[in-house]
């Protein structure tokens, strides 16, 4: 696995990107939640958007590992 990317002659750390791919699933994902009523069952909205925000994080970077560098 590759842990910097070549950007242009910059490099780049590939958490960077996973973060980027972390942040559009949640974009899409938290107005869903939102719209089927679910925010209504957790305490505390901020902090649960951050727990599934380090989760998805943790799935992206588990699934990206399993590809080719």
């Amino acid at each position: 696995m590759k842990f910097q990317v070549d950007l242009f002659g910059i490099l780049v750390p590939t958490l960077l990107f996973w973060l980027i791919i972390t942040y559009l699933i949640g974009a899409v994902l938290r107005p869903l939640l939102a719209r089927i009523g679910f925010y209504r069952y957790v305490w505390h909205r901020a902090l649960f958007d951050l727990a599934l925000y380090v989760c998805l994080l943790g799935c992206v970077v588990y699934l990206s590992s399993g590809l080719p560098s």
